[in-house]
């Protein structure tokens, strides 16, 4: 009889584990997402979390601009409280972010409103009220100067032909402010107009179909329909545009020409990043510089914070 031959079974030492594969598998999938993510955190901690902890720690010490720091602890805080240029800096930035962002955001809501119903040229205006915001700060500030110029401008030209005497738009606080606040507006009333656009198209129609069967007017439709639902896109706005106004700094410094880093002669219309740029480049102090950075951290922390508990009490609101 002929013997039937098998094969004989790998032995202990040349069997491999059934599993390897699938550890590799779970190790790449549980890896690899952390791989991806590693260079945002790494250019973070370098870029943003080291510059921030780094001005903390200036803000408790005597830095000087080519010297040795020394500790102070809180004192720099302290003298901020007591300084009359950081209050008045702190008065300045809180009026131009008012007279800025109020206006802006009205004038921005009608503009939205306008593009929002049917209109011909719609699409060429939607891209139209972009332009100024993809302007750049130097040059439509140098522009403004010029229309607001107390001898030549055109802005004093056209108030002579109504019989108003002409304005010093430079040299006086609150026309300075003003000027400085129109080129805010300028600027980003059409951004603002179309993140209203967008949050009204979200609108569903059904609610305006209703509130036309009920006989609301279009103003009527505006106020009770179209309000209430973009509310938390106007409350995003309000928000955005405070954190902006309290970093306000390129408008100011070059509507002021020689004078813009203290805000005009009399510091009339200087703000806290002007401020905080002249105590740590002009004069010197970089611990200061760095409370006054801090300070105006704080401020933003808050606003945010607000932010959030009006947001909260809305949810809530419509929950119940």
């Amino acid at each position: 009889m002929r013997a039937v031959l098998r094969p004989s079974s790998p032995g202990p030492r040349g069997r491999r584990s059934p599993g390897w594969r699938s550890t590799l598998y779970r190790w790449d999938i549980k890896a690899i997402p952390y791989v991806f993510v590693t260079p945002f955190f790494l250019t973070f901690a370098a870029f943003g979390l080291f510059p921030l902890i780094y001005t903390g720690w200036l803000s408790l010490n005597r830095v000087e601009l080519g010297g040795d720091p020394s500790w102070k602890g809180l004192e720099n805080y302290t003298d901020l409280a007591t300084s009359e240029f950081f209050w008045n800096a702190l008065f300045n930035t809180f009026t131009i972010g008012v007279i800025s962002t109020v206006p802006q955001l009205l004038m921005a809501l009608g503009l939205a409103h306008l593009l929002h119903y049917k209109l011909r040229g719609r699409g060429f205006f939607r891209v139209a009220i972009l332009a100024p915001y993809a302007t750049s700060i130097a040059a439509a500030t140098l522009v403004f100067a010029q229309l607001f110029n107390t001898d030549y401008g055109m802005i004093n030209g056209v108030l002579g032909w109504v019989g108003i005497d002409p304005v010093n738009w430079e040299s006086s606080k609150w026309p300075a402010q003003i000027a400085i606040s129109a080129i805010v507006i300028w600027r980003w009333t059409g951004y603002n107009a179309l993140i209203y656009l967008a949050a009204m198209q979200a609108v569903p129609q059904d609610l305006y179909e209703a509130a036309s069967l009920d006989g609301a007017s279009r103003w009527r439709q505006f106020v009770s329909v179209t309000i209430p639902s973009i509310r938390p896109t106007i409350l995003f706005t309000v928000v955005v545009s405070t954190i902006g106004a309290t970093q306000l700094f390129g408008e100011p410094m070059l509507f002021g020409g020689s004078v813009g880093i203290s805000g005009g002669s009399g510091n009339q219309f200087q703000t806290l990043s002007l401020l905080m740029y002249e105590k740590g480049w002009v004069t010197g102090a970089l611990g200061q510089a760095s409370a006054i950075a801090w300070v105006m951290l704080l401020l933003l922390l808050l606003v945010g914070g607000v932010q959030a508990l009006v947001s909260r009490h809305n949810r809530k609101k419509l929950g119940g």
